[in-house]
């Protein structure tokens, strides 16, 4: 039976919860486990997002402010004004109600870690990624003033917080040079991806589109995702031009990308000469992305930077289909060579890689399978619960 904890949680998201692109699961499953569990809970996130339907969660939004521009990943002026108006509605929520944590995503910790011995909350600090990391990482600024100012408001916070969460190996590695072998520490990684339930049937406006036509009797090599740099796209195309050359009958379909993105590597794809066996279909909602990749012969995951393991893995684990994925430590802290075709971040490994993928099946199978018992013994919906479950144990 399923432990039940009878505890009143104020969740504080900084995101445009919910919004069919740049969509924070984290929170939406993390918020949907801790109301599983029996945590009365009030979500007080950006005004910006579409309402979802979660049995035990109380939205509170604070002003849309939509005129003033999409909400985008990364550090902003525009988050910056909008966390000013969380804090507001922070201490509002604080006054009125008693709390017994207080669930803090990300930057809003910093102010969490003092409101708390003036509310007496406990406080939970849900770390996604290293916040002064971040401030190189978009570039948003190069003051050494700033990055120091955040370092200290980020070791402040993981010192006070009554527990900590982290989402990978790599940030829990982190984490645990600066607190040692701290038992508050948790590592409880974004693994599971069951459909999101919009409130009412959600916006018309986004709903799935048509799905474009594969053509038939082509195997079907899918990248889903991001356009950005490091996604290793650059690296991706070329090699599937040498994969033309072993298997011709291959079809690489790229999901995701702005139309600026797209149309760069549109000419990218017109300049190895493989226009007709590349087709892009742009940014789709993530029940069509889930179609696509139900259709795949081999999935890719070319990413040349970066230490987060991408969220989407987890899901490549499950599927069922073959995983073709750079050897770099973004992958290799979960991913290995018993359950994906690791290659090196360059065309032709990649290339050798896919061929594998396609044509050797006793390989492709025995990935596949050593994919998903990984998958239902670390990461599976039970593995999520049974860490959410320790970590309330210790906030009770």
């Amino acid at each position: 039976m399923t432990a039940r904890f009878p505890l009143r949680a104020l969740v504080i998201a900084p995101q445009p919860f919910f919004s069919p692109r740049g969509t924070p699961f984290s929170v939406y499953y993390r918020t949907s486990v801790l109301a599983e569990l029996g945590v009365t809970v009030d979500l007080l996130t950006y005004g910006q997002g579409q309402d979802v339907d979660l049995p035990g969660v109380r939205i509170i939004r604070i002003p849309n402010f939509s005129w003033l521009g999409a909400i985008k990943t990364g550090p902003s002026a525009l988050k910056l004004f909008l966390d000013g108006f969380m804090f507001l509605w922070s201490v509002g929520l604080l006054l009125r109600r008693r709390y017994d944590f207080v669930h803090a995503h990300e930057e809003v910790v910093f102010y969490c870690r003092y409101l708390k011995p003036l509310f007496r909350f406990k406080l939970l600090y849900d770390m996604h990624s290293s916040l002064p990391q971040q401030l190189d990482n978009f570039d948003f600024t190069k003051s050494k003033t700033i990055k120091g100012l955040f370092k200290h408001l980020e070791d402040s916070s993981l010192k006070a917080a009554d527990a900590v969460i982290t989402i990978c190996p790599d940030l829990a590695e982190y984490v645990t040079d600066l607190l040692g072998d701290d038992p508050k520490h948790f590592l409880i990684e974004n693994s599971i991806f069951e459909p999101v339930r919009l409130k009412d049937g959600g916006d018309k406006s986004v709903s799935a589109p048509t799905p474009v036509a594969l053509p038939a009797g082509r195997k079907v090599v899918i990248y889903a995702g991001t356009f950005e740099k490091y996604q290793g796209l650059d690296l991706l195309i070329p090699a599937f031009a040498a994969v033309l050359k072993e298997v011709p009958q291959a079809l690489l379909l790229m999901v995701g990308g702005d139309d600026q993105q797209v149309e760069t590597m549109r000419n990218l794809a017109a300049d190895c000469g493989i226009t007709d066996d590349v087709i892009f279909t742009g940014r789709v909602p993530q029940q069509l992305a889930k179609h696509y990749n139900a259709l795949a012969d081999v999935l890719t995951s070319p990413r040349s930077a970066g230490t987060n393991t991408p969220l989407k893995v987890y899901e490549q684990l499950a599927s069922g289909t073959p995983l073709v994925a750079t050897r770099i430590y973004s992958h290799t802290q979960v991913l290995s060579e018993a359950d994906t075709f690791l290659v090196e971040p360059n065309a032709a490994d990649m290339a050798r890689g896919i061929v594998a993928a396609l044509t050797d099946s006793d390989a492709a199978n025995a990935r596949v399978a050593a994919a998903q018992a990984l998958y239902k013994a670390e990461y599976s919906r039970p593995a999520y619960v049974a860490k959410m479950t320790r970590l309330l144990e210790r906030l009770s």
